[in-house]
């Protein structure tokens, strides 16, 4: 099959003009300079369906960007079937929806899977899209010990931050570890797991919590994987490990960051592994720049955060990322449109081929200024890394850390409410111009909400088509395995052949290892917190009184959405003003969440969705609470919620609707009493 390459005519001119360059420098005399290879130019994308994520790939190949990053919708990541009940209003949402080969095949349609580099955000689910991606290439003929790649494949963090774990920790760390051993038999030249410290950043880590956490990971890891590989192919899978990781905005802080990520990673394989040769100590690692501090505010802003926070992974050679995507302007507004991926990818090419960057060694070498804050860092990590090795390693210390970065991000938006952190058009300059940016559509895409039916449609057709005996043939030998210790990965593929759904095969995986709740990192007790709470803790008392009972807060997140950073800081700054929380974390429907406000007589209820799914949810949910007979409880939505979106909600009956600029909690505070307050003496 024929390479994705630009049109005939363009390539061409390209050529020309750098044939013309060439011969313009050999005729001056002037020496021409030896370059570094840029990294890969990733665009994380995926979106509706398999067709129209594949139309959307072939377009970005065509544009100049050298590797696919997949963004695999919520029931794919969490092992749901689009037609299950969990994935109602979340299917091609924030990814692509992979029920079974077909999609698969759709996905990858004319794309040639050998002459790729195929990243793919994918973790519970890692074993069972890396053996339907295996055998799509096998139909396209590829050798498959040729495909490049990598699987996510990162338990841990999606325990602390992300929130897309199906397994308990062992039994998922076994998994993580199978895919390893496989891949180094059967594809040798595939990263089998991506340790990713992006969503510990996300969720409000330090730079030290960031390093130290996510290579406690990858300790785990390889320590686990020790006992499934030959002893002489075990320092040839180090070398496998790779990383992806987070650049926030204070970019000499995260360029030391990189710098000391590199050091601690050949620290460690050396010494804790007795890897000899360098080129397997080497850390290498992938990139998204933060996500966390882009704004809904002045969105145009945006893209100077996204530029510097490129300029920390790629300024220093020695700790320049391998790839990089970028994030779009307008992600605190709701799906980036193709032209938006489009900006965001010219950004790199610009530095990468406009400027002289990668003609010059590391630009920091020897800075002492740099060379302080590296030690300042790695000394950090090393503290934090020996706590958790104190408590027995990443695995055993998950709620430890949990409470951590919850403690972490509630300083980090306790700076910003104080200004003590300037975040521009946030809390400084906050007047100005309104965007054109965000004229006409608003600067989003949205789903066609017809994309979920016609998903569930296809995927009904492909169980009828299926030879139904092979199927259950199939799941037999997977669960056979997964109760045995074997390997997963061969019964997997073979389940891909036949047929098997994604939601089957992580049926299997439920049945056999349970499902697991996180930690939600929010304590019973209040923190010792006083500063600007006290106005709100005298009207909660108040209310209180007058209710007969403490002021009662249920805080959900409907749906699939993992992204609990935002509940758990409502729940965290509602306990501390002295209201009675009730939050349990992630992954509920909106029939959960009604039975509990019922069972606890809850005053308000509070949700947060991030992934766009609120309309179907929250439409599910008001029906039920007037079902209940609990029409009279206030709710609050919060969430990346487009103006027109949030009128909708209110005309249903939702009291108030908070987005990412609404980051005063304190107000926030006050608005959910003032709700309880008409209502206290009839309650």
């Amino acid at each position: 099959m024929a390479p994705v390459l630009p049109h005939c005519g363009e390539l061409t001119a390209q050529l020309c003009v750098c044939i013309q360059f060439q011969t313009d420098i050999f005729l001056r005399g002037l020496p021409m300079a030896e370059k570094d290879k840029p990294w890969l130019f990733r665009t994380y994308a995926g979106h509706s369906t398999a067709t129209k994520s594949n139309a959307l790939y072939r377009t970005n190949l065509s544009r100049g960007q050298t590797g696919l990053s997949v963004a695999f919708d919520l029931p794919t990541q969490t092992g749901y079937d689009s037609d299950h009940i969990l994935a109602r209003g979340e299917v091609g949402k924030v990814g692509v929806p992979i029920c079974h080969l077909g999609d698969m095949r759709a996905l990858f349609d004319q794309i040639p899977l050998e002459q790729m580099n195929t990243s793919m955000t994918i973790n519970a689910t890692a074993p069972w899209l890396l053996s339907l991606y295996i055998a799509v290439a096998e139909e396209q003929g590829a050798d498959v010990s040729r495909l490049q790649g990598t699987v996510q494949n990162d338990l841990i963090k999606e325990y602390l931050s992300r929130g897309t774990y199906i397994c308990p920790p062992k039994p998922s760390l076994a998994m993580i570890t199978d895919i390893a051993a496989y891949t180094r038999q059967h594809l040798p030249r595939w990263n089998p797991m991506n340790v990713c410290s992006y969503h510990l950043q996300e969720a409000g880590a330090t730079p030290e919590q960031e390093l130290a956490y996510a290579l406690a990971t990858a300790v785990a890891v390889l320590d686990d994987l020790r006992g499934k590989v030959p002893p002489d192919s075990f320092p040839e899978m180090v070398g496998r490990i790779s990383f992806f990781v987070n650049a926030g905005i204070r970019f000499v802080t995260e360029l030391c960051k990189m710098r000391a990520f590199t050091e601690l990673w050949d620290e460690i394989t050396r010494d804790r592994y007795g890897i000899e040769d360098e080129k397997y100590r080497r850390f290498r690692y992938g990139v998204q720049v933060n996500s966390l501090g882009l704004t809904e505010q002045q969105p145009e802003n945006n893209v100077y955060r996204i530029l510097l926070e490129m300029l920390a992974v790629t300024l220093s050679k020695n700790a320049r990322a391998r790839a990089v995507q970028l994030p779009a302007w307008n992600e605190a507004l709701g799906l980036p449109r193709p032209w938006d991926q489009q900006w965001s990818l010219r950004m790199q090419q610009i530095l990468a081929y406009e400027t002289d960057l990668l003609e010059y060694g590391d630009l920091f070498d020897g800075n002492p200024v740099i060379a302080a804050k590296v030690e300042d860092l790695k000394q950090g990590a090393r503290d934090e890394l020996a706590l958790l090795d104190q408590m027995g390693g990443a695995i055993a210390a998950i709620d430890h850390m949990k409470a951590r970065l919850v403690e972490s991000n509630a300083t980090r938006l306790g700076r910003i409410e104080r200004n003590e952190t300037i975040v521009v058009g946030v809390n400084r300059w906050q007047q100005g111009e309104p965007s054109p940016l965000t004229a006409g559509d608003g600067g989003i895409m949205t789903v066609d909400p017809a994309v979920e039916a016609d998903q569930i449609g296809r995927l009904s057709a492909w169980r009828q088509a299926r030879d139904e005996a092979g199927a259950r043939d199939a799941l037999a030998a997977l669960r056979r395995a997964a109760e045995n210790g074997d390997n997963i990965m061969p019964p997997s593929i073979v389940a891909a052949r036949a047929g098997v759904t994604t939601g089957e095969w992580a049926g299997v995986m439920r049945a056999v290892h349970g499902e697991y709740r996180g930690p939600t990192g929010v304590s019973a007790s209040p923190s010792n917190r006083t500063e600007g709470l006290e106005p709100i803790r005298e009207a909660v008392d108040a209310v209180s009184a007058r209710l007969g009972r403490r002021l009662k807060f249920l805080v959900g997140k409907p749906g699939l959405d993992g992204h609990s950073n935002g509940a758990e800081q409502i729940a965290v700054r509602a306990r501390d003003c002295g209201m009675d929380i009730t939050y349990e974390g992630i992954r509920l429907t909106p029939e959960d969440i009604v039975a509990r406000a019922q069972a606890e007589d809850a005053h308000v209820v509070g949700l947060s969705i991030l992934s766009g799914s609120h309309m179907p949810l929250i439409e599910d949910l008001m029906a039920r609470m007037a079902a209940a007979g609990l029409a009279h409880v206030p709710v609050v939505v919060g969430g990346i919620i487009p103006d027109d979106d949030a009128l909708r909600l209110q005309a249903l009956g939702v009291a108030r609707v908070y987005t990412p600029k609404d980051f005063q909690l304190n107000t926030i505070m006050m608005d959910i009493v003032a709700l309880v307050e008409p209502g206290a003496e009839a309650a």
